[in-house]
């Protein structure tokens, strides 16, 4: 099974239909995968639905809106010259307006760890594709927090690069003069190779270590356990803490939505939505819509108020590498969103909408969890600092990889403990084929994984791990499970779950179904 064939198979055991708006073909995506060639070849990606590619119908999460472009848009161009395959577009907040990926008629796109909770908005359906392993890389949007709050929400890396670092044409725009091409990726350096093929802009020089990392004087309220979990993170990077004043930041951020900045939304989709008011979301209406009359003063009024907060927020970030922030603030259940839809939607934005207004780059990455969730931070530096946050973001911790084949795999009763200890799925693919698999006699029920020359190749995921979580992972295990060598479909060894084999005793050999899930599905 081919990574073209494991994806489509992923998608229909992941059961999450509201991921997606269009999907192509699986013989066509086999057939361009066989014959990609570039630095991105192997890789497959899912594009959000308010970005053009060509064959398939570009909504921006509204059916009435459709249309079909007669080009890709130059960010997809760019990855499919560079080796990459589309596989489909992407569930979104409608017209790219919200941070919680409820606002669609799609269907609310539901968080790939905890399904009662949101996956975070606008560009929802892109991160759960790569959170879950069906594809390697998605484009996203990111306006307001669009590419971050996403990441965080799903445990991968969202990296929201410099205005204009990515060309938007080919984009339905939200905010035209604020708008980025996003990328998610489940490593950093899955999304830094992303973005060297989208962006022709030659990478920065990088801080010498230690580097200087501003975090907050004030966090605010954060949700139980979430400013431990910053203040642990920090401590993690190679870094001198610098205190910062986040004031300037955070009243700029207020003038996004609070202010005339919002009318840009009205001049991108307005007249649409004021000539069809029941074909779009309510909440997105009234937010569009109520922006149409905002006076012309009023922008002008924002404008000078902008460029005043710019001066003593420029001021704090000169001062350090790059500034250090939770990627947002909690993670709501879609009945919370559902109860408070605007509530909620501005809470959420704190730490990600004045980015943009400001013209800085920005990466979410992983962090841990808390309470089982994935939780994220932030890196935000001046324009043209990507290659720097990345760099910074790669020194957080060292990892090491482990292949699961059981219990836990996304979804099965264990796959906790790789998400609470900071895992990040890396990808989906098989063992090579001189395995077989057993299913042993355990509470909760496990595999048992076992090198045999007359085997096959069985269904596994690659998780990364941070190392001093993966030694705690490793001496948790109970018996019979061990670690050991194991061979991937690619030829590649990795450390992965084997099994004793005098446990084997009285197992039932399940290796013709193929994997664990297909095991239990049958």
């Amino acid at each position: 099974m081919n990574r073209v064939s494991q994806a489509y198979q992923r998608i229909v055991d992941v059961q999450r239909p509201e991921i997606w708006i269009d999907l192509r073909p699986e013989e066509d995506v086999q057939r361009e995968f066989a014959e990609a060639r570039g630095p991105l070849a192997g890789k497959l990606v899912a594009v959000k639905g308010n970005i053009d590619v060509l064959g398939l119908p570009t909504t921006a999460g509204c059916p009435a809106y459709t249309y079909q472009p007669t080009q890709d848009a130059t960010a997809v161009r760019r990855l499919r010259a560079a080796g990459a395959v589309v596989i489909g577009t992407t569930n979104m907040d409608q017209f790219a307006t919200g941070l919680v990926g409820t606002r669609s008629p799609y269907g609310a796109v539901r968080n790939s760890v905890d399904p009662a909770r949101v996956s975070g908005g606008s560009s929802s359906g892109s991160a759960v594709a790569v959170a879950l392993g069906i594809v390697d890389i998605a484009l996203g949007t990111d306006t307001a927090g669009s590419g971050r709050i996403p990441a965080a929400f799903n445990g991968i890396v969202g990296l929201k690069p410099t205005y204009g670092l990515i060309p938007t044409d080919g984009v339905v725009p939200a905010c035209r003069s604020l708008d980025c091409v996003s990328i998610f990726a489940r490593t950093v350096t899955e999304a830094e190779q992303a973005l060297a093929c989208l962006s022709t802009q030659p990478a920065a020089p990088v801080p010498t270590l230690p580097y200087r990392l501003g975090v907050p004087t004030e966090l605010g309220d954060l949700a139980p356990g979430w400013a431990e979990a910053f203040t642990k993170a920090a401590s993690r990077f190679p870094a001198e803490l610098v205190p910062v004043d986040l004031t300037p930041f955070l009243a700029a951020a207020r003038l996004l939505y609070e202010g005339a900045f919002v009318a840009e939304r009205y001049a991108a989709v307005g007249e649409f939505i004021d000539a069809h008011p029941s074909d779009v979301d309510p909440t997105v209406r009234a937010i569009i819509a109520g922006a149409r009359d905002i006076p012309a003063y009023r922008l002008f009024r924002d404008q000078e108020e902008l460029r005043r907060l710019s001066e003593p927020a420029m001021a704090e970030l000169d001062r350090v590498d790059a500034l250090l922030l939770p990627t947002t603030v909690e993670h709501p259940t879609i009945e919370a969103v559902a109860a408070d839809p605007v509530g909620v939607n501005a809470r959420l934005g704190r730490f990600t909408n004045f980015a943009n207004l400001l013209g800085l780059a920005a990466l979410a990455v992983p962090a841990g969890a808390v309470d089982g969730l994935p939780f994220g931070i932030m890196l935000v530096g001046d324009a043209h600092t990507d290659h720097t946050l990345a760099t910074i973001a790669k020194s957080l911790t060292s990892t090491a990889r482990i292949a699961v084949v059981g219990a836990h795999l996304t979804g099965q009763p264990l796959n906790h403990e790789l998400v609470a200890r900071g895992g990040v799925l890396v990808r989906t693919t098989t063992t090579a084929e001189q395995y077989r698999l057993y299913a042993l006699d355990t509470v909760p029920p496990k595999p048992g994984l076992v090198r045999d020359t007359d085997g096959a190749a069985i269904e596994a995921e690659v998780w990364e791990l941070p190392t001093d979580s993966f030694g705690d992972f490793v001496a948790a295990l109970p018996a019979p499970m061990a670690i050991g060598k194991v061979e991937l479909a690619d030829g590649s060894w990795v450390p992965g779950f084997t099994c004793e084999r005098h446990a084997l005793d009285g197992a039932k050999d399940i290796t013709s179904f193929g994997g664990w899930r297909a095991y239990l599905g049958g």
